[in-house]
């Protein structure tokens, strides 16, 4: 799947959006349908870096993928065979790295600092309480792949996440780095074919050992 990335993507986005649309406090904010009449529901869930969306003037999450990094533990697993005369190809396994910054217009809104906070906070619990994505939370080519995939929260010094604003080219703000984990990557070439197992042949034998003298 050429699209894993992608898909991968757009599958945690939906996430992220469906739980901050779910929370009472955060729904008016996220939920363009929320029935209370102080609602505004214009805050997104985007795959856009920290400064695009500010340029596009949005305000909301950044849910950006700012590194990949090849799974190695899992890199040399055995070939699967497909068929009595083919051997899949291995995948390529990745880790996918995540930053997720809470953004809120501080000139429009007294109570930015705690609304960014409020909704970091949300985030960090909904990822502690479903450590995974899996089954109908999957989208696109994933949908229905039986594909599970691990999310782990990175700490990183201030050193290395100040590294990550500074290549942003903007100061450092609030924001936590997720692990997704095993993106597989596989093969765009055909099967390999291989010469089929007609039967096995058990063969036993003795072995002889001179006793020494």
């Amino acid at each position: 799947m050429k699209t894993a990335i992608r898909d991968v993507s757009q599958s945690l986005r939906r996430f992220v959006e469906l739980a901050l649309q779910d929370d009472p406090e955060l729904s008016p904010y996220f939920d363009p349908a929320d029935p209370n009449p102080d609602a505004i529901g214009t805050m997104i869930v985007t795959l856009d870096n920290p400064q695009e969306l500010e340029e596009k003037e949005n305000e909301g999450v950044s849910i950006w993928l700012y590194l990949l990094q090849r799974e190695e533990c899992t890199l040399n697993r055995p070939l699967r065979r497909v068929a009595a005369d083919k051997l899949e190809r291995r995948p390529l396994p990745l880790r996918l790295h995540y930053l997720i910054t809470p953004l809120v217009d501080h000139s429009t809104r007294n109570d930015a600092t705690e609304l960014e906070q409020l909704i970091l906070g949300k985030i960090l619990q909904t990822f502690h309480d479903e450590s995974s994505l899996s089954g109908a939370r999957l989208l696109a080519s994933l949908a229905g792949s039986g594909l599970e995939l691990f999310m782990r929260l990175e700490t990183l010094s201030l050193e290395e996440i100040t590294r990550v604003w500074d290549a942003l080219d903007k100061p450092y703000q609030l924001c936590v780095s997720f692990e997704l984990s095993i993106v597989p990557i596989t093969s765009g070439q055909d099967a390999e074919q291989v010469k089929p197992v007609d039967a096995l042949v058990s063969e036993t034998g003795a072995a002889r050992f001179k006793e020494a003298v």
